[in-house]
C-alpha cells in the first residue's frame, strides 16, 4: 500500500502554513512534505506538526536568490560557501521537524558557464552534503526536474539522477523521483522505475502537463501506484500538486488509500 504524504507547499493553500498540518491530519495524511518552511520559525512548525501526529518526509534546502533567477545552489561554481550555509539551514530545521531527508537542488546553470563544470561542482558539493547530512541523520535527495518550467536546469533525467548517486558513492543520497517531472522529460515510467528503483528514495506525483490532481491528465497512477508496490517501494510518495479550488475536494483519487 502505497504512503503519501500531503505537500503543504502545494495543498491546503486555502489555509496558512501552519494550519495546514491539521488539514493534512484530518483527511487522513499521515505525513507531509513542503518546499521552503524557512519563513516559519522551525520551533513553531514544529509544534504545529506533533500536534496534528505528523511525520515530516522531507523539504527542499535553500535555493539561493530565486529573484535573480537562481533555484539552486549545488551545482554552481563559487557559491559553495553559500551552498553549505543553506545545507546548515537546512539541517537546523530537519532537526527541529525531524525530517527524514532535505532535497537539494541542483541549479540552472549561469550564462557564461559550461554544464561539465556545474557537474563537477554539483558531484563534490553533493558528496560534502552526505557526508554532513549522514552525521545528523538526514538523507539527501536529488531530483531531475523538467525543463519547460525550468529552463536551463542542470539535470534533467532519471539517468542522470543515477549517475550522479553512483559517482558520489555515498549510501546517503538517493533519487527524488517526481512522476510530473519524469513524464514530461522522458516518459517511459514502467521501464524508467525497474531500471532505478533501487536509487529512489523519496517520490512525488502529480498531474500531467499541469501539475493538476493526479487522477487528472495523461497519467495512469493506479496502475503506476500497483507497480511502485511491486517492485518493493517502502518510501514515500508526496503530492506535490495544485488542487482545483479546495484541496479536500481534489482529494477523490486517494479515497482508495484511506485519505479524504
Amino acid at each position: 500500500m502505497p504512503k503519501f504524504a500531503a505537500n503543504l507547499s502545494w495543498m491546503y493553500t486555502e489555509h496558512e502554513l501552519p494550519d495546514r498540518f491539521q488539514a493534512a491530519a484530518e483527511a487522513g495524511f499521515p505525513a507531509v512534505e513542503m518546499q521552503l518552511p524557512y519563513d516559519h520559525a522551525p520551533e513553531e512548525l514544529a509544534r504545529r506538526l506533533r500536534a496534528a501526529g505528523l511525520k515530516m518526509v522531507m523539504f527542499n534546502a535553500p535555493p539561493g536568490d530565486m529573484a535573480a533567477g537562481e533555484y539552486g545552489l549545488s551545482g554552481l561554481p563559487g557559491h559553495e560557501g553559500e551552498f553549505r550555509e543553506s545545507v546548515g539551514r537546512a539541517l537546523e530545521y530537519a532537526e527541529a521537524l525531524g525530517a527524514q531527508a532535505i532535497h537539494v537542488l541542483a541549479g540552472i546553470v549561469p550564462a557564461g558557464e559550461t554544464r561539465s563544470r556545474c557537474l563537477g561542482t554539483y558531484l563534490d558539493n553533493l558528496a560534502w552534503a552526505a557526508e554532513t547530512c549522514a552525521k545528523a541523520g538526514v538523507g539527501v535527495l536529488i531530483e531531475p526536474i523538467n525543463t519547460f518550467e525550468r529552463p536551463g536546469y542542470l539535470t534533467t533525467r532519471t539517468e542522470e539522477g543515477r549517475d550522479a548517486v553512483e559517482k558520489v558513492g555515498h549510501p546517503n543520497v538517493a533519487i527524488q523521483y517526481d512522476f510530473h517531472n519524469a513524464q514530461l522529460m522522458e516518459g517511459n515510467l514502467t521501464r524508467t522505475l525497474k531500471a532505478h528503483i533501487g536509487r529512489i528514495g523519496h517520490m512525488q506525483i502529480a498531474g500531467v502537463p499541469d501539475r493538476t490532481p493526479p487522477d487528472e491528465g495523461e497519467m495512469n497512477y493506479p496502475y503506476l501506484f500497483r507497480l511502485v508496490d511491486e517492485l518493493g517501494y517502502d518510501g514515500w510518495i508526496g503530492c506535490e500538486y495544485r488542487p482545483r479550488g479546495r484541496t479536500p475536494d481534489s482529494l477523490g483519487w486517494a479515497a482508495p488509500y484511506g485519505i479524504g
